[in-house]
């Protein structure tokens, strides 16, 4: 049996967080003091979505530091898992915020309010340019981890979402048309609810274990199977330790056991190679039993 790993340098996104954080607690209370003064929903509305978001980043960093704790006899990966459970709790979180925005924006269509516009489109500039300036501080990392692309996409989100409050500001002072406030809120939350469907989607599907998008485990099968001197591939299994780092564990039947130690090592860089894998575990049986429990290579 053999048990490789690959530990790339992790990425710090500590600086990053903080600051973001600190820029979006800033614009919200300006937005926030500024719609309630003018009573303005689409403002109010993306405040309040800024300050989830404040509190996704929070979850997003903590979930970041805790997963570069070292490992101890009782949690043996550390808290690598942290990450995870942020990036769900992002995901549920901004779902909240969809279901509160659209709520209050129905009510608004019902009951519309004097709204004026020139103060929503000066506010919301400043949230186009905080917003995008947040998101480009996690651009390096969203491919690589899901936790930093939920930080991301959250904020790249934002940003467009404070360009329609700009839009919405200007219909109103341009037509005096109050109902585009509460519609923009309804195309807000729409927004938001199409940029978080993805990230909860993968979010639940590593938290109970599933292989992480962008690996096939049928692919990663044939790769296995393909390999010189195997015969078969069983308990074939690839989960995610973090949101940025996969594992894997398989039994090879290799009945011919020549070159063992080389070989091992060798389809372990390929695993991290090819497919990313950076937690390979192997045994190398020599077919002559009956251990074939299950292969989820190939469901």
């Amino acid at each position: 049996m053999s048990h490789s790993h690959h530990h790339p340098a992790p990425a710090e996104y500590g600086k990053a967080f903080a600051l973001g954080v600190a820029l979006n607690l800033i614009y919200v209370a300006v937005e926030a003091g500024y719609g309630f003064a003018i009573g303005s929903l689409a403002l109010l509305s993306d405040a309040g979505h800024n300050l989830s978001d404040v509190v996704g980043l929070l979850l997003a960093w903590g979930g970041h530091t805790l997963a570069s704790v070292a490992p101890s006899p009782r949690r043996t990966y550390g808290w690598r898992g942290a990450s995870v459970l942020a990036a769900l709790g992002n995901a549920l979180l901004l779902l909240a915020a969809i279901g509160a925005i659209a709520w209050e924006a129905v009510h608004r269509l019902a009951e519309p309010a004097e709204i004026v516009g020139l103060p929503v489109v000066v506010v919301a500039s400043i949230g186009v340019v905080i917003n995008t300036a947040t998101a480009l501080l996690f651009w390096s990392g969203r491919q690589h981890d899901l936790n930093v692309r939920g930080a991301f996409l959250h904020m790249a989100a934002d940003a467009g979402v404070s360009v329609g409050v700009v839009l919405a500001g200007l219909g109103i002072y341009a037509t005096g048309w109050t109902w585009i406030d509460p519609a923009t809120s309804l195309v807000i939350a729409a927004v938001i609810f199409f940029s978080t469907w993805s990230l909860l989607l993968a979010s639940v599907n590593l938290a109970i274990q599933g292989v992480p998008e962008g690996i096939d485990p049928t692919e990663v099968h044939d790769y296995l199977a393909s390999l010189d001197g195997v015969a078969a591939v069983h308990d074939l299994h690839i989960w995610a330790m973090s949101t940025s780092e996969t594992a894997l564990t398989a039994h090879l039947v290799r009945p011919t056991l020549t070159d063992e130690d080389e070989f091992l090592h060798r389809t372990a860089d390929a695993l991290h190679d090819r497919f990313g894998i950076e937690h390979t575990t192997l045994q190398i049986e020599r077919g002559t039993g009956s251990c074939h429990l299950n292969d989820p290579g190939r469901v």
